[in-house]
């Protein structure tokens, strides 16, 4: 009877979870993108950096509490999962429900920079199957000429701000921080309640870690995302995509790897290689019309479908 009440609340608790992170993720769009207006800051740069980075908190928190509590082994499963999801589901299921239209600074620097990250990691990995500390400040560094990049980026693209219907900055600021307080808070809420759901059941470490703890800090992009796009903002949609799996990589592993060297166990290779192929899949999918239509949403949701059950069998 105690199991059965504890798998209730943690069911109820799943549903709080999503709630605020569907309210959350709508109100931290609205926020930014407003003050990226109101500055004249492309959505597009806002979308790589501070929605990417805000919707990659859970992932950062995660990774870095695991490695201060000497579990450092989660990270990268936290990571891989987390930027397999970003694109073939996230990315998936947002086509799916309206075509994402690319920049073509996408198609040529970030996502290409994307791929090149990825296979920096598996390359790390291999080596002693620990990412260490020098490879964390490799990592950080590479982190510091993206957001030089994205800087020189803005300077060069700056747009006229809005002013119709705008709201007032301090709303706007509001909007953005009580919506990213609440897409964290509820990312964490929705990955306990799915995890202790998932052992309830008997599932593995592994599994957990690589679908349901990823699944749940990449609920902020997936929510976030879904978002930009129906209120037509879809540089915000990807950009966000593309700017988590950078950080993903760049600062949530790099920062982890200075505090203690991060596990890289060998199975993580094929999950390391499935990310990369996934972001040569979307390189793909958008680099004749520079958009992701409805047929390569479905092309990466089947995908992740394929990997999924490689997961189940393995």
């Amino acid at each position: 009877m105690n199991d059965i009440v504890m798998l209730l609340l943690q069911a109820v608790l799943l549903v709080l979870g999503f709630v605020m992170l569907v309210k959350g993720a709508d109100w931290f769009v609205e926020g930014v993108a407003g003050i990226a207006e109101k500055f004249g800051i492309p959505q597009l740069v806002i979308g790589l950096t501070i929605v990417a980075m805000g919707t990659s908190a859970p992932e950062a928190a995660v990774s870095i509490t695991s490695a201060l509590k000497g579990n450092a082994g989660i990270t990268v499963g936290n990571v891989v999962g987390s930027n397999i999801m970003n694109v073939l589901v996230i990315l998936g299921l947002t086509a799916v429900i309206t075509n994402l239209a690319v920049q073509q600074s996408t198609v040529r620097y970030e996502l290409p920079f994307m791929l090149v990250i990825s296979i920096i990691l598996v390359v790390m990995g291999m080596g002693d199957n620990t990412i260490s500390f020098m490879e964390g400040i490799i990592l950080w560094a590479l982190f510091i000429l993206y957001l030089t990049y994205l800087f020189i980026m803005a300077k060069k693209k700056k747009e006229e701000p809005e002013e119709e219907k705008a709201r007032p900055m301090w709303q706007l600021l509001l909007l953005g921080i009580i919506g990213a307080v609440l897409v964290v808070w509820g990312a964490d809420i929705t990955v306990d309640a799915a995890s202790n759901i998932a052992k309830f059941f008997g599932m593995s470490d592994r599994l957990i870690g690589l679908t349901i703890v990823a699944l749940g800090t990449s609920l902020p992009e997936l929510v976030t995302s879904v978002t930009a796009a129906k209120k037509g903002k879809a540089d915000i949609a990807i950009g966000n995509i593309v700017g988590s799996n950078v950080f993903n990589i760049l600062f949530v592993v790099g920062t982890t790897a200075l505090v203690t060297p991060v596990v890289f166990e060998s199975k993580f290779i094929i999950d390391s290689l499935v990310a990369f192929g996934a972001g040569v899949l979307l390189w793909l999918g958008v680099f004749k019309n520079r958009e992701l239509r409805r047929s390569g949403g479905m092309v990466m949701l089947l995908a992740y479908c394929g990997y999924f059950v490689y997961l189940l069998l393995g």
